[in-house]
């Protein structure tokens, strides 16, 4: 039985996230049974993170162990033939037997998109978030500036009862304007649950005037999660890359 790593892109629209779960169409779900026909066994699929409902990825990591005869190419063939049609595997090689996708991982870059012009976007709708105003770049920088090193991220998580450490390096925040659209880009050793979306909606917050600077820094050090912005939408996230030695 061997080892072999995935490189996995998807769009999570109708997905209920990555992880199975029972009765429930996920990411995870879909790889597992189409690797399970191809090798007449149960497998299991092992992602480098857990991405939530709506998210979409670009370059997710996973690895499989898998007894079988066929090459790297072969199983990737496979898979793409029989998955639907919103999940592709790019790449698939084999990997050492210790290797691990997500407890591997070193770091990983998140894109965020939001949209602000004037009409709706019909053909991006289900992949960036429609603003209801144009969000002040200057501000948001400055924050961003805040937000970035390490820290203790446990304001910019959904779950307030996480028990293991919600310490996290983000060494890269980058928001750029391309026309009607704005990207928030994030880099860092690893992102707690929706803490990529709660970040986006507080920058968003400063952006629009109804957050200072000053309370930004607050929220890194202030145990209330009500003082950190809101849950940006699902579906202007999507997983870029995942970093490995």
């Amino acid at each position: 039985m061997k080892n072999y790593k995935l490189i996995i892109q998807y769009d999570g629209s109708r997905y209920y996230g990555w992880q199975r779960q029972p009765e429930q169409t996920t990411v995870q779900g879909k790889l597992e049974s189409v690797l399970s026909a191809m090798t007449d066994r149960p497998v299991e699929v092992i992602g480098a993170g857990r991405t939530d409902a709506g998210v979409h990825a670009r370059g997710m990591a996973a690895n499989v162990f898998l007894e079988t005869e066929s090459s790297c190419q072969e199983i990737r063939d496979y898979l793409n033939r029989y998955l639907p049609d919103d999940i592709a595997v790019l790449a698939v090689k084999e990997a050492s037997p210790r290797f691990h996708a997500r407890y591997n991982a070193i770091g990983k870059t998140y894109r965020y998109t939001c949209y602000d012009g004037e009409v709706k976007s019909v053909f991006d709708r289900k992949y960036c978030y429609r603003l209801p105003e144009k969000p002040d770049l200057d501000r948001m920088w400055a924050a961003a500036e805040v937000l970035k090193g390490e820290h203790d991220f446990r304001n910019f998580c959904v779950n307030p009862r996480m028990k293991k450490s919600t310490v996290r390096n983000v060494d890269r925040i980058e928001i750029k304007r391309e026309g009607d659209y704005l990207t928030f880009t994030f880099h860092g050793n690893g992102f707690l649950q929706n803490m990529v979306r709660i970040l986006v909606g507080t920058l968003l917050e400063v952006g629009f005037g109804r957050m200072t600077v000053e309370q930004v820094e607050a929220v890194l050090i202030n145990p209330d999660r009500q003082k950190a912005g809101p849950t940006a939408p699902a579906l202007g996230l999507c997983m870029m890359s995942v970093d490995y030695d």
